[in-house]
C-alpha cells in the first residue's frame, strides 16, 4: 500500500534496471533477478514485466504472498519464494500457483513432504544452507538429512541449492568470502555425489562484480539491478560504476522565508542562521518515509543544485537553506533523491546522510506513490 496524501512521487525508470540487469549477466549459468519486497521499493509487476521481456527466466521475491502475486500477474518464469512456507496454507499455495520455496529446516521439510503426499505433482524446493550468515539454513551436518526426507518423498524434489554471503561487500573480509565458499562447496558435493541434481547459487550483486569463483550455476541480482554499488565507498567502488539509479523522488517547495542571524528553525532549535540566509519549507518528512535521521545533514537537490537539510525532519516539513540557488519559488520541485549531473543524490549518498545502506531509502521511499517514465 502506498503513503496517501502527500505530495511525494517515486518516479521509476524501469529502463535503467533492465540496464543494469543486462551489465550484471555472466557467461554460463543463470542471472537470478531479485525483486523481494516490491521490487525494492520500485514496484514488483512492473519491473518483472521489463525484465521478463528482456530475457529473465526466474524470479527470487520475498514472501510465500508475494509470489502468488506475480504469478497472478501472468509473468511468467520460475518463481522463488525467499523466506519460503511459515505454515500449511502458505505450503498449499505453493503447488497451486508452482512456487519454489527456499526451506531452511527439517520442520518445513516435513510439513510440505506430508502435503506432497497428496498432491499429484512433484514440488520443486530450494534447500537453503547456511555457510556463515548463522541466520537460517542447513548445515554440512544437517543437509543430509534434509535431503534424505525430500527423496524419500514423491511430491518433493531439490531443484536448487542456495546459500547466503555475509562479507561479500567489505573488500577487507575476503577470507569470510572464502570460507563461505568453500563451505558450499563441500555442501554441493555432498548432495551432488548423493544422486541428487539442481542448480546451485551463492553470488549475490557483490559476489557477481567481483567473485566470479562464487557464480556456479546461477546468481542472484539484488541492490545492483536497482543502481545500488555495493562497493560504494570502498576500494572495489570502480567495480559497480556503470549502475544506472532507477529511482527518482520528488517533492514540492511549500514556502521561501529569510532568517536572520541567530534565528532558529524547527523544533528543538537544533539549527540556528550564522549569518542571514534564505530557506525553502519542503513537503517531505517522516510520515513519507523521508528519515528523521537526516536532521541537519544530508541534502535536496534544486534545479540540479545540492542544497543542505537545516534544523530537524519533521513529519511532513523538511527545511533547507536554498540562499545559494537563485529565485526559489513555493511550488518549485525538489528531489530528495536521483537528478542529473555530478549533484544528482544517489542511493548510495541519501544512504550515507541516512545512516544507513541504500536498500532501506529504497524500499521506505517506494511506498509513496509511484509514476514509471522512460
Amino acid at each position: 500500500m502506498t503513503i496517501p496524501f502527500n505530495v511525494l512521487r517515486a518516479r521509476i525508470r524501469v529502463a535503467h534496471i533492465v540496464d543494469n540487469y543486462t551489465s550484471l549477466r555472466r557467461e554460463g549459468g543463470e542471472t537470478i533477478a531479485v525483486i523481494k519486497a516490491d521490487a525494492y521499493g520500485h514496484g514488483l509487476v512492473p519491473v518483472a514485466r521489463a525484465l521478463s521481456a528482456s530475457g529473465a527466466k526466474t524470479f527470487a521475491v520475498g514472501t510465500v504472498d508475494e509470489a502468488v502475486a506475480l504469478r497472478d500477474s501472468g509473468v511468467p518464469g520460475r518463481i522463488i519464494s525467499l523466506l519460503g512456507p511459515i505454515d500449511a496454507e502458505q505450503c498449499q499455495a505453493l503447488w497451486a500457483y508452482d512456487i519454489i520455496p527456499f526451506v531452511h529446516h527439517a520442520d518445513q521439510l516435513q510439513l510440505l513432504a506430508g502435503i506432497g503426499r497428496h498432491m499429484d505433482s512433484s514440488l520443486g524446493v530450494a534447500l537453503k544452507c547456511d555457510t556463515g550468515m548463522r541466520r537460517l539454513g542447513f548445515t554440512r551436518e544437517t543437509v543430509v538429512e534434509a535431503a534424505r526426507i525430500i527423496t524419500a518423498c514423491p511430491g518433493l524434489h531439490v531443484v536448487m541449492l542456495s546459500s547466503h554471503l555475509a562479507t561479500a561487500d567489505a573488500p577487507d573480509d575476503v577470507d569470510y568470502v572464502a570460507a563461505q565458499i568453500q563451505e558450499f562447496t563441500a555442501i554441493r558435493e555432498m548432495l551432488l555425489a548423493s544422486g541428487l541434481s539442481f542448480q546451485s547459487n551463492l553470488a549475490n550483486s557483490a559476489a557477481i562484480l567481483a567473485y566470479p569463483e562464487a557464480h556456479f550455476d546461477s546468481r542472484r541480482a539484488g541492490i545492483a539491478l536497482y543502481g545500488g554499488n555495493p562497493f560504494t565507498g570502498t576500494s572495489l567502488a570502480h567495480l559497480g560504476q556503470g549502475l544506472k539509479p532507477a529511482m527518482e523522488v520528488a517533492t514540492r517547495i511549500v514556502s521561501v522565508h529569510d532568517l536572520a542571524p541567530g534565528q532558529s528553525i524547527s523544533y528543538g532549535r537544533t539549527f540556528t542562521a550564522p549569518d542571514r540566509m534564505r530557506v525553502a519549507v519542503v513537503a517531505a518528512g517522516y510520515a513519507d518515509a523521508y528519515s528523521r535521521n537526516l536532521s541537519n545533514t544530508g541534502f535536496m537537490l534544486l534545479n540540479d543544485s545540492r542544497v543542505p537539510i537545516c534544523g530537524r525532519v519533521c513529519m511532513q516539513l523538511t527545511a533547507v537553506d536554498v540562499s545559494e540557488v537563485p529565485a526559489p519559488r513555493p511550488g518549485d520541485e525538489i528531489l530528495l533523491l536521483g537528478g542529473q549531473g555530478e549533484e544528482a543524490i544517489t542511493p548510495d549518498d541519501l544512504a550515507e546522510w541516512w545512516g544507513s545502506i541504500s536498500y532501506e531509502p529504497l524500499c521506505l521511499l517506494g511506498l509513496n506513490p509511484r509514476e514509471y517514465i522512460d
